[in-house]
């Protein structure tokens, strides 16, 4: 399948996306992830978060899992959700849906205004946590507590591009939250260690 441009279906924007996935994010070999745990594949978010045509394909399928939802803004732990956000919060404005950004940072800065969830999010916003990839939940999580606790923000859902199924769903849920992955590393095509 080729590209995708604004005129195709949803359904075909997501085949696309899992197909981009496939060809140039999952990759084999030794590796050690964010949660400190060590596996022998690799998805390399980065190579559909900030490529054109990945990222268009995200956003879009973002985009139509919150239609309907009543929320105001998007918006993750830095550095994995800063490209989501901004792509869907600029395309939803061509799709009707007028969606902040926000990002939120791993420790409070230190100057200018202190803060560490930047953007416009207003004070008791409802908004969806979006995530690359999902280990252990810990990063969504962590971004959930400082919107809320930061700005009042209540949290309808999170978002992630691609769910490794190592607990991180479990996590999130436990923790009280709704969680809908895009895509499971099976869905890849990938055999769980």
């Amino acid at each position: 399948m080729g590209t995708v441009g604004p005129a195709s279906d949803v359904a075909a924007i997501r085949t696309r996306l899992r197909d981009l996935l496939v060809e140039r994010a999952i990759q084999y070999g030794h590796f050690v992830l964010a949660s400190g745990q060590t596996s022998t594949y690799y998805v390399d978010k980065a190579q559909i978060t900030l490529m054109g045509e990945g990222l268009y394909c995200l956003a879009r399928v973002v985009l139509d899992q919150i239609d309907g939802m009543d929320v105001q803004a998007v918006g993750g732990m830095t550095i994995g959700a800063d490209p989501i956000a901004g792509a869907v919060s600029a395309l939803g404005i061509c799709h009707g849906q007028h969606l902040d950004a926000f990002i939120v940072r791993k420790e409070r800065k230190e100057r200018g205004t202190r803060q560490r969830v930047e953007g416009p999010l207003p004070q008791g916003a409802r908004v969806v946590v979006l995530e690359d990839v999902i280990t252990t939940g810990g990063s969504a999580i962590e971004a959930i507590k400082a919107v809320e606790e930061e700005c009042d923000a209540t949290v309808v859902q999170v978002i992630a591009m691609v769910d490794r199924l190592q607990g991180g769903r479990e996590a999130i849920v436990e923790a009280g939250y709704e969680i809908t992955a895009l895509f499971t590393v099976e869905d890849l095509g990938v055999e769980r260690e």
